[in-house]
């Protein structure tokens, strides 16, 4: 299938999870409150450890193992089962350390126990394998149908603040829910293989490379509501987590490329062909810096009037961490060209683990001295500058290999266009005040300004993206 096409199925699948939460988040905000937000958060964010603990990286070394042997069905199945058994040993395991855990806490208990539903979702989860085999359909489907199901569910049981434990339940089970279904394509896909210990146990140590640089992720990603939970409250858990799934929710719509990217280039590197490579990643990058800059803009522009409408009053101050944590996008959107799709493509793990070490060392530290005074302003601040150095330290690795000016030759008519929009964006919010009309007008407003200024200073992407664009409707009215 080709990487277009694989674009277009996790865009419509990143457009349809920014819509579940367009539905769900303004009802579970004003159900659940900030304290019930917060409570989900601050849990989540710690059965996240024991997640990652079972999974030891298994998601990108899996999808990167299955791209190199999607050649021989006889080794692309020994690879899978391979990878699978040592997953669910060390999943297994993992879930062990929780029931001691759970053992241990006063607080939460119940909450923590329903949770703990999305450690053993992650001892079934068989996603590497088909993004290894670049067949995002099949993901792409059953993950659409399984969300349409729990948001139904949402609706219809969660009805006061008390119903945490269902909102939790019904999460969880939707989760566990959609590993299964992916079961039912395993036997068209892998054939049954005699393994011996040694099929087991040889993807252990790649795997625990790649665990490494997960646990600095998971740091950076999680350790700021866990850190807040302890030392604020879970209200300015709720207020962060709320800026956070915002920005992450626009942030997914960029970072799909590389889920697509990282088979086909860790693919084409295991065939020598590196010049190829390298062009992959310019036009990846490109196309990132083309769609994250506006969208960093843009968020930072509607903030403020979308916020109060849409979370509730009580949410005010996530407008504030929105404006904060917006040039994330951007950074992580790099981070993901340089590192998932270059480094761990071409098995330069090395670079890509002190990058996010770096990244997490420092949002640790920051979290230290600044939540204490600021709480989750503190919070995002650490958050912001975390993934900037992610970045500047993996474009420190590449520098050799990849032309640094070549990267960004096309940036400064993204940053101009996108200054511009957040200007057109801002006016319009402090004219029109808050509102749902007000938010939807910002955004079209900006759109049709980044694009037009975009022809205005001669952009080849803009310009190639809507002569595609024509070619599809032509071919589609020929039909």
């Amino acid at each position: 299938m080709s990487v277009a096409k694989n674009y277009i199925y996790n865009v419509i699948y990143q457009i349809f999870i920014i819509l579940v939460p367009l539905i769900t988040v303004p009802y579970i905000s004003r159900t659940l409150g900030s304290n019930g937000i917060g409570t989900y958060a601050y849990t989540n964010s710690v059965i996240q450890y024991f997640v990652l603990l079972g999974t030891i990286g298994v998601a990108i070394y899996g999808n990167r193992a299955i791209a190199y042997d999607r050649e021989n069905k006889e080794d692309l199945s020994r690879t899978f089962w391979g990878i699978f058994l040592m997953k669910l040993i060390t999943t297994l395991c993992s879930y062990g350390v929780f029931i001691i855990f759970l053992l241990m806490v006063s607080e939460y208990k119940t909450i923590f126990f329903l949770q703990s539903i999305y450690i053993l979702s992650a001892a079934l989860d068989i996603s590497w394998l088909y993004m290894g085999l670049e067949d995002f359909k099949k993901t792409v489907v059953r993950n659409i149908i399984v969300k349409l199901i729990g948001v139904l569910s949402i609706f219809i049981f969660v009805k006061t603040g008390t119903d945490l434990w269902k909102y939790v339940l019904i999460l969880g089970s939707s989760e566990l829910f959609g590993q299964l279904t992916m079961w039912m394509y395993l036997p068209r896909t892998v054939n049954k293989i005699k393994l011996k210990w040694e099929d087991i146990k040889i993807h252990f140590l790649p795997s625990l490379s790649l665990f490494i640089p997960q646990i600095a992720i998971q740091i950076y990603l999680v350790l700021n509501k866990t850190m807040l939970g302890f030392l604020s409250n879970v209200n300015e858990v709720g207020y962060f987590d709320n800026a956070d799934k915002i920005v992450k929710l626009v942030l997914a719509i960029v970072t799909s490329m590389g889920i697509v990217m990282l088979p086909r280039i860790s693919s084409t590197f295991a065939k020598g062909e590196k010049n190829k490579v390298q062009q992959y990643i310019y036009k990846s990058f490109e196309f990132a810096s083309y769609l994250s800059i506006p969208m960093m803009f843009g968020i930072a522009g509607i903030a403020h009037e979308f916020t109060p409408w849409f979370f509730g009053m009580e949410f005010e101050k996530t407008g504030t961490l929105i404006w904060i944590i917006s040039p994330i996008i951007v950074f992580i959107a790099w981070s993901n060209v340089l590192g998932q799709q270059y480094l761990i493509s071409v098995g330069r793990t090395t670079g890509y683990t002190i990058s996010v070490i770096s990244g997490a060392l420092v949002n640790f530290i920051l979290n230290l001295s600044l939540i204490g005074r600021f709480h989750s302003i503190g919070a995002a601040i650490a958050t912001l500058v975390a993934e900037f150095i992610v970045t500047g330290v993996q474009l420190i690795y590449i520098h050799k290999n990849l032309e640094i000016r070549r990267l960004f030759c096309s940036t400064w008519k993204f940053l101009i266009a996108g200054f511009i929009m957040y200007g057109v964006t801002r006016t319009i919010g402090v004219q029109l005040g808050i509102s749902a009309i007000t938010t939807f007008i910002q955004i079209f407003s900006g759109m049709i300004v980044y694009i037009i200024l975009l022809f205005g200073l001669k952009s080849e992407i803009n310009k190639n993206i809507f002569i595609k664009a024509r070619q599809i409707v032509l071919k589609i009215k020929q039909r």
